[in-house]
């Protein structure tokens, strides 16, 4: 088994190659199809998610998809199931396990801890023979500055609780992609790099803590963490290199080699921001010689341009999939730093096909 997950877990952060993150909620996904007027019903995010799944060359920029339950359960427009529809563009369905962030007990308000562990094998062992391949599991870590928040109290409850998951999903036969977010878009994301950096450290090392406990193989595992940047309230910036320093450091600190690959969240970056960073990212990486592979995990930094094109309406589809397929090929040549911000400009003949 381990053998398995491990060529998975290889081919999961493949050179060019990354994650799409459409695992959005019913909820999350309703609330984005309503302001631009879309019909907020299961087919409606059913032929979404078809146009997003059936764009061309589809294989050669994402090895797999993470999709909602309701998601893998579906068939695609052409009668064919959405597991069916990536597999046949050579990408591994994924599965999100997690059932969301609830308040956590005995804690400041603003602190979360991610739920789902009740009767976790059971479902593992149903995605599994749906044909997932790897499956996500999300921790929030907010930073509150002003309340000493993260607490040692919410990062080691959530890093044990990604631990416990991980064990699960390697012992049912899923990839775990481990994510403990550090949230920087958030309405208490006021914080500065250094206190990014901090927070991140301090979550990184709980998280391989308890992996360690809980006997969870690395070379089985995809870490998905976010990037250390300023907080988009707390009116800084902070220039493209120093992001990938700070990134390239503090993993370089707290994961260990024998992790499988990395595989960053966009964390409400613009969609062009997620691009630049990674593209810097894996520039450092490379200078510094790092063990893994660094690609991407997006989800609105991807579907975003694609979706406010689409709007429901079928004759969009092309547009959209232009659209979907230029800020795909972006994020592949930044996970190979070979991006550059003049390759931009494709996007308008991209758009005009």
């Amino acid at each position: 088994m381990s053998t398995e997950l491990a060529a998975v877990a290889k081919a999961m952060v493949a050179p060019g190659k990354g994650i799409l993150a459409a695992d959005e909620s019913t909820g999350t996904a309703n609330k984005r199809f309503a302001p631009l007027n879309i019909p907020q019903t299961e087919d409606m995010r059913r032929a979404y998610r078809d146009m997003l799944f059936t764009l061309p060359d589809f294989g050669t920029f994402f090895s797999g998809v993470i999709l909602y339950d309701e998601t893998i359960r579906q068939q695609g427009l052409q009668s064919t199931s959405f597991v069916q529809v990536l597999q046949g563009a050579h990408s591994f369905p994924g599965i999100k396990l997690d059932t969301g962030a609830h308040p956590l007990a005995l804690a400041n308000d603003n602190e979360k801890i991610t739920e789902g562990l009740d009767g976790l094998a059971a479902r593992v062992d149903e995605y599994v023979k749906m044909g997932a391949k790897f499956a996500k599991w999300r921790a929030v870590i907010t930073i509150d500055e002003r309340n000493g928040l993260p607490s040692d109290d919410c990062l080691h409850a959530n890093a044990h609780a990604l631990a416990r998951y991980a064990a699960i999903c390697q012992a049912g036969g899923l990839v775990p992609i481990v994510e403990p977010e550090v949230i920087s878009d958030g309405d208490l994301a006021t914080q500065s790099m250094e206190t990014s950096f901090a927070v991140h450290e301090r979550a990184l090392l709980a998280v391989f803590e308890e992996l360690a406990i809980a006997n969870v193989r690395l070379e089985d595992m995809v870490l998905k963490p976010s990037m250390v940047v300023p907080g988009q309230k707390s009116g800084r910036s902070a220039p493209v290199r120093d992001v990938a320093e700070a990134t390239v450091t503090v993993l370089m600190r707290r994961v260990p080699a024998a992790v499988a690959g990395i595989a960053f969240l966009s964390g409400g970056q613009s969609d062009e921001d997620a691009t630049a960073h990674l593209n810097e990212i894996n520039k450092v990486a490379a200078e510094r010689n790092v063990p893994w592979p660094l690609t991407f995990s997006y989800g609105r930094a991807l579907q975003h341009a694609a979706l406010n094109i689409w709007k429901g309406d079928a004759a969009n589809v092309t547009a959209a999939q232009a659209a979907m397929h230029h800020r795909a090929k972006m994020n592949s040549l930044a996970a190979q730093g070979k991006w550059s911000p003049d390759l931009e400009n494709e996007k308008e003949l991209a758009l005009s096909r």
